[in-house]
């Protein structure tokens, strides 16, 4: 029954609960019907496939790598907005919902751990250019605070525009101050508005987000929450510029100058120190950097430093509250600052006991308490406090408390005092090799055990004599400091063949922990001798007739309570080297003096050089590495060392094999196997036949780290037309594949990518090799070869920084480090695509100094604007409206495409106006810019001939007019010419042709093109080394100078304007022959007319009115006269009438007025009382709730 196999488990085909399984798993099976989900009509169904693919479309974008590492560093979240929105209380919401931390004052970045795998730093943007600029550049994420009772602000829009120009990092929209509005209607038509108008400038469906009133100083929490979630979801794609410059933002600096060189000289250069992240790329030892604000500088060190806010360690569903960390040392958050080698905890203010029960001194300095004092409360303390003022009750310190306390193992043993245990000190002692030996030295050496025998105390002593002696022979013993670094006394040098002697110290000590199980006996320490470079305890000789049986057993029970210590030294070495990696870089590259121990054991350190000492950064790694082993490998001097030393790595040669290589005929046999020897094939091919096979000449070699003897074959050799046939079949293979693989179908083999699917595959794969690459090296040598990877905290050394960078140095203001590449360390003349912005007050004009935000960079230059007429770059006095133009000028030379910003004033907070005067693009970078500029130069004729004219005031000399010999010129009327000879009189007159005859009044005129060079003015700003960020002042405009000095233009006589006097022209009278104008019809030829001399009989001759004419004309005249008198009294009766209305008018219009100052003190007093009763209401309602 045992043995019978149990039932196999046989689900339910039919019943209740196998129809409801059925059921669920059948659930959308009706949906799942193509035929009856489709289009019903083909143009819906067009409709639809150009929908989606424009949205597909609008996806793309150009494939970009993404450097970002695994370990990234913190997003940098920048807050930015007009004065009074809200940023600094967004900020510490934030912060608050982060890490639950209260901040009470923000200066610098703020980092908190957001998630299991994001961080994100905070930054509060103010609103001077300089800093707007320089989080611009640095921004990963942008909260763009809206005052919405307000509306949008100048700030918003510059900030945009600076965005444009450098990358256009996300965007997120924030409206605040919501709660100003009363009226709903309104709020939703605010909110619509402001939407819109930001997705103008942004794009359309940008987020953005409403935040209303402030309570207890903070945002409402859901509406933070809502916030937060949306920046921990937020991806971001890598920007041009940040994808290949490595770049860093300070969290703080410090300046390591020697205090007695700033006491002796206050303004000398300083060495200062920047801690950060690494962002962007990997940034090299040694490189040229820029900080915007305080110039260009070289790094001269970079070291690692631990993560001062590292993500969680371990992966689990959420955060723990452990992990959310907070780190913003320029803000004092925690008062806790990490440097490389220490951990400054900062107290504010001085803590007294005194103090903090608020006990003070009467008048005459005693600490008697007064009688209201003695009345008051007790102040209630916490647990800090308690603890800080437990701590200044202690009548003696730490350590006597040590030393005066005992500890008792057993209860029948006596108690141990601290006093009791001698810690052994160390010392460091170097011999004749250059070893360094420590030394424990113990307070009390004199002091042995009484229960030693005194043969046992002679041998120990014979065996000091022999180790002393051995030691003494170097006089300069350097004994160090307790707690100098003793990396830096790291020297080994290899023996020379025949010296036994120093064999035993070519292997590394291996020293015990500080522990009194590791420690041991007194004697366990003495028995122990040197035997192959390793300490090894003594093995007593039991057929010795000095040793008593007593003794004897005595010495094995002590050896088997120390068995387990027995070779320790030697197995934690082995142990520690089979864990090491082999560096193969080192191998290869090593120095002599390395020994051969380090080498096989990969040991060796790539930075290494002969005679020079490992940097602090190293040192301290070293020190922090070998903190948590239970052995330390032994520190080494390396200050002094032999020049030459014996490579024990490699085989060694007798001189007579050595001596072979003299002979000439033997090198000339091996001479083309290098690249400067022939490189026939036939030639080669005949010295192979002679000398024998490749094998004999190359021979076997065998593998020095697996020992394996590898054996080398025969190369064939062949023939050159089949040589010659293979590679034509290779590449008539190759092109078939590549013909296959563009009009083949690959459905075959899988999906068929498209150019964009390829191109990221491509690229993905790419990075991938490239992070496989380096991934078994060590991070000295990746550091080395690479550089050092973003995302690591990185502690970065300048020297001769300009002393106003540290004392004028605010946290307020970012200080980032941007990596330069090689070309843009050198200047020259950069041609750009500039516009002027179109909010901008004025037109720009040639040679006014701008401001350029190019690359990391600000600085000042003087441009030129041009335009290209295709074959020439003609020279604008005026930047053109509404179009874009050529800029020339000289500054640091940046890659073609960099989008640039210009201004003309940094120092300009308090304008109305729109301060960002131009954007553009870089073009090209050339050395030598040709721009010209058009120049006429006019002559006057002073004999004109049929074809041919004299002209004079066009040129000064001869040799003017030699140098413009052939030149095309015209004159105004249109008629063009050529420059002949000169004329010997007058100076500078010649002779020109003319395709028709001129006139003696034509004016003659010569269009020439005159070359001007950009002036090479480079002035960058230092706003970083102001005592006020925003004063600093470049070059100023004229205008602004007459401005500031209150002056008025000056006015030259030749550029006024002077009234045109022009002669009146005599035109002389036209002849035409009688024989002419008998020939020309009647309406062509002249009807010329004597001039009448004397009056004509109609002139002179008088008008005589009849007798009915007379009474006719006296009728008329009545009549007019009766009309004349009836208007003018129909005009005085007008004004009476019109001045008794607008009297009656003006007294209506005084009832009226003092009738509706009545009804309006009647409106306002019936307000005020309704407004009056409504508080009273909304009072008594509070009242009564606050009761409730």
């Amino acid at each position: 029954m045992e043995d019978r196999p149990q039932k196999a488990h046989h689900a339910k085909q039919a019943g209740t609960k196998a129809e409801r399984k059925k059921a669920k798993t059948n659930k959308n099976q009706e949906k799942n019907n193509p035929k009856a989900f489709t289009f019903q009509n083909a143009g819906r169904a067009a409709k639809s496939a150009r929908r989606n693919m424009d949205i597909g479309e609008k996806k793309l974008h150009v494939p970009q790598v993404d450097r970002t590492p695994i370990e990234a560093p913190p997003i940098v979240v920048a807050v930015v907005g007009p004065p009074g929105s809200g940023k600094t209380t967004l900020i510490k919401s934030l912060v608050k919902r982060y890490t639950k931390h209260n901040l009470t004052e923000i200066k610098g970045p703020i980092t908190v751990v957001s998630g299991k795998k994001r961080r994100l730093t905070f930054m509060e943007c103010s609103n001077d250019m300089n800093s707007m600029i320089d989080i611009a550049k640095i921004a990963d994420l942008v909260l763009l605070m809206i005052d919405a009772s307000f509306g949008f602000e100048m700030e918003t829009f510059e900030f945009l525009n600076i965005l444009q120009s450098h990358g256009f990092p996300k965007i997120m929209g924030v409206l605040t101050h919501l709660d100003k509005f009363k009226n709903n209607k309104t709020l939703r038509t605010t909110k619509k508005r402001l939407k819109h108008r930001f997705w103008t400038e942004i794009y359309q469906g940008a987020k953005l987000f409403y935040l209303s009133g402030v309570i207890n100083g903070k945002y409402p929490n859901m509406e933070v929450q809502n916030l937060s979630r949306f920046i921990s979801v937020m991806k971001f794609r890598p920007l041009v510029w940040r994808n290949t410059h490595p770049y860093m933002v300070a969290d703080r600096v410090e300046d390591l100058t020697d205090p007695d060189l700033v006491h002796q000289n206050p303004k000398c250069d300083r060495s200062v120190t920047l801690y950060g992240y690494l962002r962007g790329t990997n940034l090299k030892n040694h490189m040229r950097v820029h900080i915007p604000g305080a110039g260009d500088h070289v790094i001269d060190d970079v070291s690692i430093l631990p993560d001062p806010c590292p993500l969680p360690e371990k992966e689990r569903k959420r955060l723990d509250e452990k992990a959310k960390l907070i780190y913003a040392p320029m803000s004092d958050v925690g008062g806790v600052m990490y440097d490389k080698d220490a951990v400054y905890i900062n107290v504010p203010g001085n803590f007294t006991k005194k103090s903090a029960l608020g006990v003070r001194g009467g008048e005459d300095g005693s600490d008697e308490e007064s009688e209201e004092e003695e009345q008051q409360l007790p102040i209630q303390h916490g647990i800090g406090e308690k603890m800080v003022m437990s701590l200044q009750d202690a009548k003696t310190t730490l350590a006597s408390q040590l030393e005066e306390s005992d500890f008792q193992v057993f209860s029948s043993s006596a108690p141990i005092r601290a006093t009791d245990i001698t810690v052994p000190d160390e010392s460091l002692e170097e011999d004749d090799t250059g070893r360094v030996r420590r030394r424990a030295i113990f307070g009390d050496e004199d002091e042995m055990d009484d229960e030693m025998d005194d043969d046992e105390e002679d041998e120990e002593e014979e065996d000091d004599m022999i180790d002393s002696e051995a030691e003494s022979d170097d006089e300069d013993n350097h004994v160090p400091k307790r707690g100098e670094a003793l990396s830096k006394y790291d020297t080994r040098n290899i023996p020379k063949k025949g010296d036994k002697d120093l064999v035993k110290d070519t292997d590394q000590d291996v020293v015990f922990a500080d522990s009194d199980s590791d420690l041991g006996d007194d004697d366990a320490e003495e028995d122990m001798v040197i035997v192959d470079g390793r300490r090894k305890p003594t093995v007593p000789d039991l057929s010795d007739d000095a040793f008593s049986d007593a003794d004897t057993s005595d010495e094995i029970e002590m050896d088997g309570e120390v068995a387990w210590k027995d070779n320790m030294a030697g197995r934690a070495e082995n142990m520690f080297f089979a864990n090491r990696r082999i560096n193969l870089m080192s191998l290869i590259y090593n120095d002599l003096s390395v020994p051969a121990e380090k080498i096989a054991s990969g040991d060796v350190d790539p930075n290494r050089k002969s005679g020079s000492k490992n940097s602090d950064a190293q040192e301290d790694d070293e020190e922090e590495d070998d903190d948590d082993d239970f052995f330390k490998v032994d520190s080494k001097n390396e200050t002094e060392q032999p020049k030459e030393v014996i490579d024990s790595t490699k085989e060694g040669y007798e001189d007579v094999v050595l001596d072979e290589w003299d002979d000439e005929q033997v090198l000339n046999s091996i001479r083309n196997r290098f690249i400067t020897g022939n490189l026939d094939d036939n030639q080669e091919g005949e010295e192979n036949g002679e000398n024998g096979d490749d094998e004999e000449e190359f021979g076997d070699f065998e593998d020095l780290e697996t020992g394996e003897v590898v054996q080398t074959e025969p190369v064939e050799v062949k023939d050159p037309i089949q040589a010659e046939r293979d590679a034509v079949a290779k590449r008539k293979a190759e092109l078939k594949k590549k013909f296959d693989a563009e009009y083949d179908d690959d459905d075959e083999d899988g999906p068929k990518l498209d150019f964009y699917e390829t191109k990221k595959e491509e690229i993905s794969q790419q990075l991938m090799l490239n992070r496989a690459e380096f991934e078994d090296d060590d991070p000295q040598t990746r550091a080395m070869v690479e550089g050092f990877r973003p995302g690591y905290y990185v502690r970065i050394l300048i020297k001769n920084m300009p002393c106003e960078f540290v004392e004028n140095f605010d946290a307020r203001y970012p200080v980032l480090l941007g990596g330069l590449l090689t070309s843009e360390e050198q200047f020259g003349f950069v041609q750009v695509r500039i516009k002027r912005h179109r909010w901008h007050r004025k037109i720009l004009k040639t040679n006014d100094p701008l401001i350029f935000s190019m690359g990391w960079r600000r600085f000042q230059s003087i441009p030129i604007y041009s335009l290209n007429d295709g074959t020439r770059n003609r020279m604008l006095k005026y930047t053109p409206e509404h179009m874009h133009c050529l800029a020339t000028f000289f500054g640091p030379i940046h890659t073609p495409n960099t989008g640039f910003c210009a201004v003309q004033r940094v120092s300009e907070t308090g304008t109305s106006a729109f301060r960002i005067s131009a954007t553009g693009v870089v073009l090209d970078i050339d050395h030598s810019v040709e721009i010209v500029k058009k120049l006429k130069l006019t002559g006057y004729p002073y004999k004109v001939f049929k074809n041919t004219a004299f002209i004079r005031d066009m040129f000064t000399s001869a040799l003017e007019v030699a140098k413009f010999e052939g030149a095309n010129i015209r004159t105004v009327s249109g008629i063009r010419g050529q420059v002949k000879k000169h004329l010997p009189k007058p100076e500078g007159a010649f002779r020109a042709t003319f395709e028709d005859k001129i006139l003696m009044s034509d004016i003659v005129f010569l269009r020439a093109w005159y070359p001007i060079k950009p002036r090479k003015f480079y002035n960058p700003v230092t706003s970083l080394l102001l005592s006020s960020k925003t004063d600093w002042e470049g070059m100023r405009l004229t205008g602004q100078i007459r401005k500031d000095l209150n002056e008025h233009a000056p006015q030259k006589v030749d550029s006024i304007y002077k009234p045109i006097e022009r002669k009146e022209r005599r035109f002389n009278p036209l002849k035409i022959s009688k024989s002419l104008q008998a020939d020309l019809p009647f309406a062509s030829k002249p009807k010329v007319l004597k001039k009448q001399k004397e009056q004509s009989y109609l002139a002179k001759r008088a008008v005589v009115l009849e007798p009915e004419e007379k009474k006719i004309y006296t009728l008329m005249q009545q009549i007019h006269t009766l009309k004349n008198e009836k208007t003018r009294k129909r005009k005085i009766k007008n004004t009476e009438k019109r001045e008794q209305f607008m009297k009656k008018l003006a007294a209506i219009e005084e009832v009226t007025k003092v009738k509706q100052g009545e009804r309006r003190k009647e409106f306002f007093r019936k307000e005020g009382k309704r407004v009056a009763h409504e508080e009273k209401a909304a009072q008594g309602k509070f009242k009564r709730a606050k009761k409730a």
